[in-house]
C-alpha cells in the first residue's frame, strides 16, 4: 500500500512537471511567434521600384531602378530629350537588365558594364566602361552622333549604336524603358514609387550630395545633419526628386518632398504634403543618437 502511494505522489509530481513544461512552451513559442511575424513582415516584402503611365504600370528591383536613375539624369543634364534616355534604358534592358555586369557572354566575351560595351571595339578600357557614368557618357555620345536619332524607332536607334547580333531585341523593352524614362526625367511627376524595407543604418548626407554631384552636375545642393536639399524645379526638380527614391535603398533615404508632393519610404507612395518651392528635401534615416 505504501508503495502505491509513493507511486501516486510520483505521478501527481511527474503531471505538475508536464503541465509547467508545457506553460513554458507555450509562453516561448508565443513570443518566438511575435517575434517571427515582426520580423517576417519585412522579409515578406518584395522590395520593388515601379513606373506608372496611364493605366500601365511596370516594375524594377532597386539596383536595376538606381541604375536607370542615373542614366536618365545624365541624359537630363546633357540636356537631351527624354526620348534619348528611352533608347539608353532600352538598351541597357537588354543587354544586361540594367546591372553592371564584370562579365559578357560568347558572342563578346570583353563585353562589361550596363551597356555590354567592348574596349575591344573602341569604347574604353575596362575600367571605364564599368564606370556606369562614364558608360552612360559614352553610349549619349554615340547616339547623338545617329542623324535624326530621335526620329528612329528606339530599336533602330539602338541597334545603329550597339550593333547587336540581336536587332530586334530592343524592342521589347520599348514600353517600359519609356516609361521609367518619362519619370526619371521628370517629365511623368511623383509616377515612380519604390516599395522598400526598413532602413537598419543610418544614412549620410555627404555620400548623397556626392552621388547626385557625379550626375546632377549643374544642381547645387547643402548638407544638413541628416538631410540634403537641392535647388531645383521643373522637369529637373522632378528628375532629381524620383533620382533619390529610385536610389533609396542604397543610400538609406527616408523621404523626399518636392512641389507639393512628399515620398514616404514607411509609407510606399507620394502623398500631398508642405514644401518650399524650387526646393527638393531628401531625409535620410538618423543614427541612434539623433
Amino acid at each position: 500500500m505504501a508503495q502505491t502511494k509513493a507511486q501516486a505522489r510520483r505521478r501527481r509530481r511527474l503531471r505538475t512537471s508536464l503541465v509547467l513544461l508545457t506553460l513554458v512552451a507555450l509562453v516561448g513559442g508565443g513570443i518566438y511567434l511575435a517575434v517571427s511575424q515582426v520580423n517576417s513582415s519585412e522579409i515578406l516584402v518584395r522590395e520593388r521600384c515601379t513606373a506608372v503611365v496611364g493605366a500601365d504600370t511596370y516594375e524594377l528591383g532597386p539596383e536595376q531602378a538606381s541604375n536607370a536613375s542615373l542614366i536618365s539624369g545624365i541624359a537630363v543634364m546633357r540636356g537631351l530629350p527624354a526620348r534619348a534616355a528611352s533608347i539608353a534604358l532600352a538598351t541597357a534592358l537588354q543587354e544586361s537588365g540594367l546591372r553592371n555586369l564584370d562579365y559578357g557572354d560568347q558572342a563578346g566575351p570583353d563585353s562589361r558594364g550596363l551597356f555590354q560595351q567592348r574596349p575591344s571595339q573602341g569604347w574604353g578600357s575596362e575600367t571605364q566602361v564599368m564606370d556606369p557614368v562614364y558608360a552612360a557618357g559614352a553610349f549619349y555620345d554615340a547616339l547623338v552622333a545617329v542623324p535624326d536619332y530621335d526620329s528612329l524607332s528606339i530599336t533602330e536607334a539602338a541597334q545603329t549604336v550597339q550593333r547587336s547580333a540581336f536587332p530586334d531585341a530592343y524592342a521589347d523593352h520599348e514600353a517600359e524603358a519609356r516609361a521609367f524614362a518619362s519619370a526619371l526625367t521628370g517629365q511623368s511627376p511623383a509616377s515612380l514609387n519604390c516599395v522598400l524595407r526598413k532602413v537598419t543604418e543610418p544614412g549620410d548626407p555627404a555620400a548623397v550630395q556626392a552621388r547626385l554631384g557625379g550626375i546632377f552636375t549643374s544642381v547645387d545642393s547643402t548638407v544638413g545633419e541628416a538631410d540634403v536639399t537641392l535647388s531645383a524645379s521643373g522637369a529637373n526638380g522632378w528628375a532629381a526628386a524620383q533620382w533619390a527614391v529610385a536610389n533609396a535603398k542604397a543610400l538609406n533615404i527616408e523621404s523626399v518632398s518636392h512641389s507639393g508632393l512628399e515620398w514616404i519610404r514607411a509609407e510606399g507612395g507620394w502623398k500631398s504634403a508642405e514644401t518650399r518651392s524650387g526646393e527638393v528635401v531628401i531625409t535620410l534615416a538618423a543614427g541612434p543618437d539623433a
